[in-house]
């Protein structure tokens, strides 16, 4: 690839994948939160780069990859992410993902263990049955109705504000350019975490697995316990912690979480379970 990022896009069943890529060597795949796009990887894909070849993608149904009609799942955004590294033809693959798109990581650790060397699961959701009941009403964050008035631009601004570090604006102007993109429901991917029956899963990964906590992210950190505790099959389970880490924990602090990640390539990637 070189050393400059290019976009592009791949077809695939599920309509245009759009993704970022630079870099060369072994391949990182990096996976966004709900209802984010590859730009909340703007500031890692370089870092990462100078070791890697490196491809953050658009996940099916958001920033500029084809829109998916929900009901949306796990299942289908893993779906698309194996179809767009097989029309870049690569076979063997670091999963990176940050909140929904952990999920999509570790089912695709889970689904085909013998094409992931490594996941680095950051703020990962714990979705068994009592996340499924507590999530399976009509609200939730990034859940509003669009308005006339353009109210609902306020109301995703706040829902998400107590949640990114002080003042936030440029990373809130972000996040409300992916939430309001052609055809992305900005709570979508939220429900298909509701829908994703992880403790089912999850005993399936065999890759070694890093597993990355922002301090400050009440949403991910409760969640380090039941997720150590349930990677039962995984070669090794290595935990990071981000003080001051908020749910813009990739965009915020690159640099930590490029170091880390490198440092856990280095190693553990490709050791098997035993």
């Amino acid at each position: 690839m070189g050393s400059e990022m290019r976009l592009g896009y791949e077809d695939s069943s599920l309509g245009q994948l759009h993704y970022a890529q630079q870099g060369s060597g072994e391949t990182i795949l990096l996976l966004h939160q709900a209802p984010r796009s590859w730009d909340e990887f703007r500031e890692l894909i370089p870092l990462l780069a100078a070791d890697f070849h490196v491809v953050a993608m658009d996940m099916p149904g958001y920033g500029n990859s084809a829109p998916v009609p929900g009901p949306q799942t796990i299942e289908t955004y893993a779906r698309g992410a194996w179809e767009l590294l097989d029309g870049l033809g690569v076979d063997r693959v670091t999963v990176l993902g940050h909140h929904t798109g952990a999920a999509v990581a570790l089912e695709m650790a889970a689904s085909r263990p013998e094409r992931v060397a490594a996941a680095v699961l950051s703020s990962c959701p714990w979705a068994d049955r009592n996340y499924r009941e507590g999530h399976s009403g009509p609200g939730g964050i990034d859940c509003v109705d669009r308005a006339a008035d353009g109210s609902h631009l306020t109301s995703l601004w706040e829902t998400r504000r107590p949640y990114y570090p002080e003042p936030g604006t440029t990373l809130l102007d972000r996040f409300i350019h992916d939430a309001l993109a052609y055809g992305v429901d900005p709570a979508e991917g939220h429900k298909a975490c509701a829908r994703y029956a992880m403790e089912g899963r999850i005993g399936s990964v065999a890759a070694p697995i890093l597993l990355i906590g922002a301090q400050d992210d009440p949403f991910s950190m409760p969640n380090l316990a039941p997720l150590r505790a349930h990677l039962t099959g995984a070669a090794v389970v290595v935990t990071t912690i981000v003080d001051s880490g908020t749910v813009a924990l990739i965009e915020e602090h690159a640099p930590q979480i490029a170091t880390a990640v490198r440092m856990f390539l280095q190693n553990y990637a490709g050791r098997r379970a035993v």
